[in-house]
């Protein structure tokens, strides 16, 4: 699995991207409606343990490479907190959108 993270995140955004055999989990993050940069987005096995962790883009997206399976994912934000679930089955893009608040 491919982590990023550091200060001023990379980016995170999926647009064009070519997702070849990988299985990937990437999505945005939004408080009121609004794109949230600078949340910490965690993502969590089906026990619940984490296992990545990256920081959103400015633009609220993130992304993680992962194995197949149901994965929750959490961010955590001076605006809140929020999570959702996302079932990755197979090679591919698999969206989901996290509110804070």
């Amino acid at each position: 699995m491919i982590v990023s993270s550091g200060c001023g995140a990379p980016d995170q955004s999926t647009a064009g991207a070519d997702t070849g055999d990988q299985t990937v989990v990437a999505g945005k993050v939004r408080s009121g409606g609004q794109p949230v940069g600078g949340a910490f987005v965690r993502l969590l096995n089906p026990a619940g343990e984490f296992t990545a962790e990256v920081v959103s883009a400015e633009s609220g997206d993130f992304r993680f490479y992962a194995a197949e399976g149901t994965w929750t994912v959490r961010a955590l934000h001076r605006d809140g907190s929020g999570e959702s679930e996302v079932a990755a089955n197979g090679p591919g893009l698999h969206e989901v959108e996290i509110a804070v608040a």
